[in-house]
């Protein structure tokens, strides 16, 4: 308990540490596990347990919300593969050239070695690149989910790998899984009998451990894997985006043990550190190689540079592949703490450049030729919305509330703009008007701006940072008209309102009004009810004509009608 209680205390006091400099918390993390194995504490047993629940975890989300049809878009199978490719070869050109200045640990190694650290320097972070989504609700946007594709496909290949190249070959009953395709059917089933709370959260856990992780690992293929494919066998369930947001914070919990434990790689030499941070140097060619993939591919140039931006950071998935060529004797033990080095620095790079993502993608579009409207690829052309009064954004239960009060009762025109295209199609066939755009974007905000008729927007995103960026952008772009945005804590308002929103709705302090509106109206449809039986009974006591009821304004408030 005393270890465990230094450790809680130093990651702690070290993400605390990121944050006051405004850096991300994982950060302070990565630091956390540096300085705890400097300081000659050893790896708790069961570190390596929470990690790797942790990222069990967070595969098992991307497969509840991964449509398995973005695997066989062009833009991510094509640009998984090409992006390799050209990766190993700039990894091993610069890996080549810094043994020619005279590291010694890489003084006689032939191609091979070179070419196996440029595969394990290829995969970007999985772990990484969802948090960074996630914070800005963007693993449904189109960049976010060509992103997420591409991690999947890059994990992929590095089971393929790692399952050829370990002394432990898969099972012949690996065959046996295709069995899982019926078993989901019938695990549907039991998930659609368990309701909500605890117990979902309890058979979300227990399926990514047990038919998933626990089942692949058992036949010689990666655990983890084995959790992703659960995840998207369930994916179509009613209740699949309920149980990702219920484990969201357990697995954000656990997945802190995974940034702590990648500084007990093994022991730091000043060699090993100084190559591990000179690999930083291929990681703007390698979100360049990125972006021109996918610029290829018809999109837009703010996407094709987001996404390259969010793909550049090395994965945990290079430790693993390094680890197996060490085990194999194809590399020595201290390549393992260089990638180490790498991957850590890879994170406290990416994250203070993903923190600005959006700024940065905007100046650097600016840089380069645009294309004609027509040339896009038909999710990035951007939308007319010449007739709309008023915008709203984000088209959840308070998104579609907000549209529908001021459709029906303000008799404004107004359309719902939604990032994600399954929910687009579904509120269309419910009768919403509502667009596919993403909200960060200030080409949309400049379309908006130059069509002149909108003079309300409404941001009702559910993540605050997706908001505050919507609410940036949209003052950058000139926009003066109204904006409203909702907030659920105290300080997300204060900070809305400095930025400029006009009228921010604090959710559960109006969720209160609107409950005591509602009970309200209940209480005086009560009373007039009350008044009416009240009067008819007296006048057929004296015989007098009834008079016909009440409305609910004209009651007083008392059961008497004094």
């Amino acid at each position: 308990m005393v270890t465990a209680a230094i450790f809680l205390v130093a990651t702690v006091a070290a993400g605390l540490g990121a944050v006051l400099l405004r850096l991300p918390p994982l950060v302070g993390f990565l630091v956390a596990g540096f300085a705890l194995h400097t300081a000659g504490l050893e790896e708790p047993a069961y570190l390596e347990t929470v990690a790797d629940l942790g990222v069990t975890l967070l595969l098992f989300g991307i497969g509840l919300k991964l449509d398995v049809k973005t695997l066989l878009r062009k833009d991510v199978w094509f640009t998984t593969v090409a992006h390799l490719l050209v990766s190993v070869a700039i990894a091993v050109g610069f890996l080549g050239l810094l043994g020619v200045i005279g590291f010694s640990m890489l003084a006689g190694e032939g191609l091979g070695v070179l070419a196996l650290l440029g595969l394990a320097l290829s995969f970007s972070s999985t772990v990484f690149v969802v948090k960074v989504l996630d914070g800005r609700s963007d693993q449904s946007a189109l960049y976010g989910r060509i992103a997420i594709g591409v991690l999947v496909m890059q994990d992929l290949i590095a089971v393929v790998f790692l399952s050829v190249a370990s002394d432990h070959p898969p099972s012949p009953w690996a065959l046996a899984l295709v069995l899982l395709v019926p078993g989901a059917w019938l695990l549907r089933k039991v998930w659609s009998r368990v309701g909500h709370g605890e117990l979902q959260a309890l058979f979300g856990v227990a399926v990514a451990l047990g038919p998933g992780y626990a089942l692949f690992d058992a036949v010689g293929l990666k655990g983890d894997l084995g959790a992703l494919v659960l995840g998207m066998l369930l994916a179509g369930h009613p209740a699949a985006t309920e149980l990702s947001r219920t484990l969201f914070t357990v697995k954000e919990l656990l997945l802190v043990g995974f940034f702590v434990s990648i500084g007990f790689s093994g022991a730091l030499t000043w060699q090993a550190g100084l190559i591990g941070l000179l690999l930083l140097l291929m990681l703007p060619l390698q979100a360049i190689v990125t972006a021109v993939l996918l610029r290829l591919m018809r999109l837009r140039k703010r996407t094709a540079i987001l996404a390259g931006l969010a793909l550049a950071n090395y994965s945990e998935f290079g430790l693993i592949v390094v680890a197996v060529g060490s085990e194999a004797g194809l590399l020595h033990d201290e390549w393992l703490v260089v990638l180490a080095v790498a991957v850590a620095a890879s994170f406290v790079l990416s994250s203070a450049v993903n923190t600005r993502g959006n700024e940065l993608a905007i100046a650097l579009a600016r840089r380069f030729p645009s294309r004609p409207n027509e040339w896009l690829h038909h999710e990035e052309r951007l939308i007319d919305v010449s007739g709309a009064e008023a915008l709203v954004l984000g088209m959840g239960r308070v998104g579609r509330g907000a549209v529908r009060q001021l459709r029906d009762d303000y008799g404004m025109a107004v359309v719902g703009v939604e990032h994600d295209p399954a929910r687009v199609t579904a509120l269309r066939t419910e009768g919403f008007t509502v667009v596919q755009a993403d909200a960060t974007d200030i080409e949309f905000w400049g379309r908006v701006r130059s069509a002149g008729a909108v003079r309300l927007a409404i941001l009702a995103m559910p993540f605050h940072a997706a908001n505050l960026i919507a609410l940036s952008q949209l003052r950058a772009s000139g926009f003066d008209g109204t904006v409203a945005a909702v907030a659920r804590y105290d300080d997300d308002v204060a900070e809305l309102e400095r930025h400029g929103a006009d009228a921010v709705f604090h959710l559960y302090g109006t969720a209160g009004q609107a409950l005591a509106d509602e009970a309200a109206e209940a209480a005086l449809g009560y009373l007039a009810a009350e008044e009416l039986r009240d009067a008819q009974a007296e006048r057929r006591t004296s015989g007098a004509p009834a008079r016909p009821p009440l409305a609910p304004e004209q009651v007083t408030g008392t059961t008497t009608g004094s």
